[in-house]
């Protein structure tokens, strides 16, 4: 989303209506295409539209635009059910020059194998091209063939991909032979009954089917011609190792920088994207760190009761622009999973490879603070909270929580109670103002607006079943995290907010 008078760009960056998660970016020529599932505005389940891309030139990321719909799940022969939704897909460059689109088709339940369907150009018309199989020809089912990341390592072509629980699943219980070896039991019938497989098909394999794998394909980018190499554990596997507390849940997105490659995934805590690097593609992975949580959670300390958002599943990959380093993720919308939307920060890679967690920000890919100048849609938030978010696991949640969502054009926050904190970083402020709120709701107490912590304005809010503006003035100068509180009865919706200096 973009304001044209100051040619800035906000996080989410696509349109308010758009909802593009799980995005996998990736230059090619000077352009930015940003690839990933596609949501319904308030859709009941996850993906339930067909992938349409958007880029941005490489030096102007308020630029953004749609390049339509690539592919269609309906071109797709397994299209129905119980497959009548495409997740998140990635895209690489074949050798031959062409450009080749991985997916797994799915509705709750992922049987495999990978799709693959293929174009001349990046957000061309993609047309079917087939599914990843096995050198004598069958579908390639090997482990849990979902959330495919794909690389084309200097000729050879390297395919990422798998599935596990995380730790919002139940856990083996310590201490206790019995309920352990139930609950194992238990897990063995959930994977049965999610992938397809037989339950001797699951206990044959001696690793287990759940973690991060990697094949090599032919040139024909659909034949598997290695042996999968599991490259990282889930959390059933990962005590002893550097993955444990952050183990291989799903997400797999693979980048080589510096002859070093960097595996991008969702860990087992789900709201987090971290990363693990090997000088091999293929083995000797380890725990490199968080990059970001749709929460915070973690960022300076923050832990998971402390999250300044709902919370729930993220997906994402890092992307050099123009010489600088970008995370892409999704927020949760609509209070549910079914609604997310792209969001992105720029990272730092330190002189040892390393990457330090980023904050969320409303400023995203702007590349600066924003200008606290003229109006802005009050859903930039980056944070929002009433003390007491919950991370969402699966579905919608029930909890009486602020959230954003939309009534036809109207794309606002709604359910501001006592308590609600708003949040939006960073302005910078010019100095003497009027700050407006457009508001409506049922809400009677006041607006405290703060600049960091302190204390600017207090705006009196009264109850109104129409949408009107209420305003306040204040003195800010520099740069500075806006932060607005509600105090009082009944709730309000926040449609917008706008800085005046002409007043």
């Amino acid at each position: 989303m973009k304001c044209k008078e100051l040619k800035q760009v906000f996080n989410p960056f696509l349109p308010l209506n758009e909802y593009i998660p799980d995005g996998e970016p990736h230059v090619f020529g000077n352009r930015v295409y940003l690839f990933g599932s596609h949501d319904k505005e308030g859709g009941e389940t996850f993906c339930m539209l067909d992938y349409t891309v958007y880029s941005a030139p490489v030096t102007d990321l308020t630029d953004w635009k749609c390049e339509g719909t690539v592919y269609r799940a309906s071109q797709d022969p397994a299209f129905g059910n119980p497959n009548p939704y495409m997740y998140a897909p990635d895209v690489v460059q074949g050798n031959d020059g062409r450009y080749y689109l991985y997916y797994a088709m799915a509705g709750g339940e992922f049987t495999g194998p990978i799709h693959v369907a293929v174009c001349d150009t990046p957000a061309g018309q993609y047309e079917y091209y087939g599914c990843v199989r096995n050198l004598d020809g069958t579908p390639y089912r090997r482990y849990i063939t979902f959330d495919p990341g794909v690389i084309n390592d200097d000729g050879k072509i390297l395919l990422y991909y798998g599935w596990s629980l995380g730790t919002h699943r139940p856990m083996n219980p310590e201490g206790n032979e019995e309920a352990a070896n139930l609950m194992k039991e238990k897990l063995v019938e959930v994977q049965v009954q999610m992938f397809g497989k037989s339950r001797e098909e699951i206990l044959g394999e001696p690793e287990g089917i759940m973690g991060a794998n990697v094949v090599q394909l032919a040139d024909d980018m659909l034949t598997v011609i290695s042996k999968p190499v599991r490259i990282m554990p889930g959390q059933f596997d990962a005590s002893g190792t550097s993955f444990e507390g952050h183990a291989f849940f799903e997400a797999s997105s693979i980048r080589k920088i510096n002859n070093m490659y960097y595996f991008i995934y969702s860990s087992e805590k789900h709201h987090e994207l971290c990363y693990a690097t090997s000088r091999y593609p293929d083995k000797d992975f380890t725990f490199g760190g968080v990059i970001i949580s749709n929460g915070d959670v973690g960022y300076q300390g923050r832990d998971e009761a402390d999250r300044v958002n709902t919370t729930g599943n993220n997906h994402g990959s890092i992307e050099c622009i123009d010489h600088k380093w970008y995370i892409f993720y999704h927020r949760h919308t609509h209070k549910s999973l079914y609604s997310r939307q792209a969001c992105a920060e720029k990272i730092v890679l330190e002189t040892d490879g390393s990457i330090r967690q980023v904050e969320m920000t409303s400023g995203g890919l702007n590349g600066k603070p924003l200008e606290a100048v003229g109006k802005y849609p009050a859903v930039i938030s980056c944070n929002l909270t009433n003390g007491n978010m919950p991370h969402l696991d699966n579905g919608y949640s029930e909890s009486d929580i602020p959230y954003i969502t939309h009534d036809e054009d109207d794309h606002y926050i709604t359910n501001i109670t006592e308590g609600t904190v708003i949040g939006y970083k960073y302005f910078t402020f010019l100095g003497h103002l009027q700050l407006g709120l457009r508001i409506r709701g049922s809400a009677q107490g006041e607006m405290k607006i703060f600049a960091a912590e302190k204390l600017c304005a207090e705006i009196a809010v009264d109850p109104a079943a129409e949408w009107h503006d209420v305003k306040a003035e204040i003195n800010i100068e520099g740069t500075k995290a806006l932060f607005l509180k509600y105090s009082g009865e009944g709730s309000l919706d926040l449609e917008s907010f706008n800085f005046d200096y002409n007043f």
